[in-house]
């Protein structure tokens, strides 16, 4: 019996070690789905999994941070890599909902574009929120944000995301503020105020998105004639062949980032993963998956001249760019989305 018993117990040990190892070799990398995603699992996933032997299981959200706050304040942390926006990596820092970034495992910073250094944070790509519409149904697209709200010249629905950021820089852009001065006058009482009044104007004719792939979808059902749109969406719906266009000017650009939840179980495995996903090759992959700009400025001299034209870091592309303000959004960013969900629900 009391052989058995150590052999029942050695087995068990057994168990427990080979649990604990597949524990720590399973990665969960939480994204925004979609295009993106695919992308995503194809440079960045696949080969990670193959080069450590270890299993990523994906998870798609909607950048929803009360689900990561919820977590670590619980000390329930499932989530090992999750990527953000930009407002998203400043706050969450800010209140302690993230790892610091062991930069040392990374790469040298230097190598970076400075936006994408953080110290919560890897930025992983630059994507632009730009005008998008259906060539099959428009032959004249929007060149100018006036364009795009003159209702007169071109009627029929715009598709806009739902929500206080980007509408209110567009809106300014719309009323003749050039993209150098939109956060200043933006930043004054008299400048919001001027904002909300051009997307009152615009109002009858909004049809609102939360969601990425929303926007393709409805250039192409013609739900709307022309929309914001994330611009990767835009060149996945291209591959696939529909004929949406993209117009520039105007754009407003930013980056995700990578992070790492406060007290994940799997901290040197997702550390492992964010610096792979930064390398110069696994970048230049992505890039030519989705027209999204890498963030480490070695993976540009990978890519050919075509692709490097879909980027909205192209100089054709950014002339005109507006780079997305984190510190702004960060010190009135509430105030203005609580000033838009009441101006919506009116």
């Amino acid at each position: 019996m009391k052989t058995t018993s150590v052999s029942l117990a050695v087995a068990v040990a057994a168990t427990l070690v080979a649990s604990s190892a597949f524990a720590q070799s399973q990665l969960t990398v939480v994204n925004f789905g979609g295009a993106n995603g695919n992308a995503q699992k194809k440079a960045y996933v696949e080969p990670f999994e193959k080069a450590m032997g270890a299993k990523i299981v994906g998870v798609e959200y909607n950048g929803e941070q009360a689900k990561i706050k919820a977590m670590v304040e619980t000390k329930k942390v499932t989530w090992d890599v999750v990527e953000v926006e930009s407002p998203d990596v400043a706050r969450g820092c800010d209140e302690g909902l993230f790892e610091k970034i062991d930069w040392a495992k990374v790469a040298p910073k230097a190598d970076f574009q400075p936006a994408a250094v953080h110290e919560c944070g890897v930025g992983i790509f630059i994507w632009s929120t730009v005008m998008a519409y259906n060539g099959d149904k428009l032959k004249d697209g929007p060149k100018t944000w006036a364009d795009f709200w003159d209702t007169k010249k071109t009627p029929g629905k715009r598709g806009l995301r739902k929500g206080a950021r980007y509408n209110l820089e567009f809106a300014l852009m719309a009323d003749g503020v050039k993209s150098a001065d939109v956060y200043k006058v933006l930043a004054t009482k008299d400048g919001a105020d001027r904002a909300f009044k051009k997307m009152t104007e615009l109002k009858p004719s909004i049809q609102w998105w939360e969601a990425g792939a929303q926007p393709p979808q409805f250039l192409v059902a013609g739900d709307v004639v022309m929309a914001t749109a994330y611009n990767g969406r835009i060149d996945a719906a291209q591959r696939e062949g529909k004929n949406l266009k993209i117009s520039w000017t105007g754009g407003i650009y930013d980056l995700d980032y990578w992070v790492m939840p406060k007290g994940g179980a799997n901290k040197d495995l997702a550390m492992k993963f964010i610096a792979s996903a930064s390398q110069p090759d696994a970048q230049a992959e992505y890039a030519k998956l989705i027209s999204y700009g890498p963030t480490n400025n070695k993976a540009l001299a990978k890519l050919d001249t075509k692709t490097l034209g879909l980027l909205p870091t192209s100089p054709a592309n950014s002339a005109d760019a507006l780079k997305f303000n984190i510190t702004f959004w960060a010190d009135q960013g509430e105030e203005l989305e609580k000033r838009f969900a009441a101006w919506a629900a009116q």
